[in-house]
């Protein structure tokens, strides 16, 4: 923002600069928004303005800035997001006018939104399901088969925000492209903005991943803890991945087996639980190991509410 030096020095030659801030002085002085300070303040008289006329300058020209807002990314005041507040108060017997800077709603809003985000960590999901706001009332009436789905899921987020983080999380299945990941996304958004920290995990390719890993233990070792950790874990699109026993049973185990009884663990397939354990129990290494399989899903089917996502495939267009 120009400074009132600034426009000062570029008004026209000839006058001097005090009878320029004479002439700026008597402008603020017709201002509404000054004549309001006036009246909170009686004792701001026309001598403590002229002294303070950079100040009031300021604070006129960023209200103006303010009431025609052309956005966050164009703010023209000193400060992107800020504006400038006055106030008086008497000091030593004399009359002080103080300044201080205030965040505008847009710019908290934005600090509330990058809040969110800087809580909920994904692996290999797209940012852009991250990123998309919708409305409770949006998500049900966007496609009326699933409806019974997502009034399981935002009765979950409600016992979350009212009671704390559950024991149990939530297994979503469903034919490909119903929105199951968007659904998820949607949760961690909701709870994130409560404050609770959120992790989701595209299982095929985090799978793959691990492979290198395995190579980096200190790496391994950091995910694997976050995992753990994290309030609400999502494991997205699980039984699409190829599975090997050192995954199910050293990787996806260890979290499972930690997590349980303490954190939510959220899934999302096109599985059913039963199909589920079928996949678990072969691996291209071993084949069929019913007894590993049911270990890890004594893991997870105790500890979710199973959710049912019917609806047409939305592949291709908005969720």
């Amino acid at each position: 923002m120009e400074s009132l030096g600034d426009l000062l020095k570029s008004w026209p030659t000839g006058q001097s600069i005090a009878r320029q801030a004479e002439q700026k002085l008597a402008e603020l002085k017709e201002d509404p928004l000054v004549a309001k300070l006036q009246t909170k303040y009686p004792q701001l008289d026309e001598d403590l303005l002229r002294r303070n006329l950079n100040r009031v300058y300021q604070y006129a020209t960023e209200y103006n800035n303010c009431s025609n807002c052309p956005g966050l990314d164009a703010c023209p005041n000193d400060y992107e997001g800020h504006y400038t507040m006055l106030h008086a108060e008497e000091l030593n017997g004399a009359m002080q006018l103080y300044d201080r800077k205030v965040s505008c709603k847009k710019f908290l809003a934005r600090q509330a939104e990058e809040a969110v985000r800087s809580r909920i960590r994904s692996f290999y999901v797209d940012e852009k399901a991250l990123r998309r706001v919708y409305s409770s009332d949006e998500i049900l009436t966007r496609d009326l088969e699933r409806a019974k789905a997502v009034g399981q899921l935002l009765r979950y987020i409600d016992r979350t925000r009212d009671h704390g983080l559950q024991q149990e999380g939530l297994y979503l299945a469903g034919r490909f492209g119903t929105g199951k990941t968007f659904l998820m996304c949607y949760l961690l958004q909701e709870l994130a903005k409560v404050g609770y920290s959120g992790v989701i995990v595209y299982m095929p390719d985090f799978v793959e991943d691990l492979k290198s890993l395995m190579h980096e233990p200190g790496k391994l070792k950091e995910t694997v803890e976050l995992m753990k950790e994290t309030d609400l874990l999502v494991f997205d699109d699980i039984g699409a991945e190829n599975l090997n026993p050192w995954v199910r049973d050293h990787v996806l185990g260890a979290i499972l087996n930690y997590r349980m009884e303490r954190k939510p663990t959220f899934y999302t397939s096109n599985y059913d639980l039963d199909a589920l354990e079928r996949h678990f129990s072969f691996t291209n290494k071993d084949g069929e190991d019913i007894h590993k399989a049911e270990r890890i899903m004594d893991r997870i089917r105790p500890y979710v509410e199973n959710v049912m996502v019917t609806g047409e495939n939305k592949r291709g267009r908005k969720a």
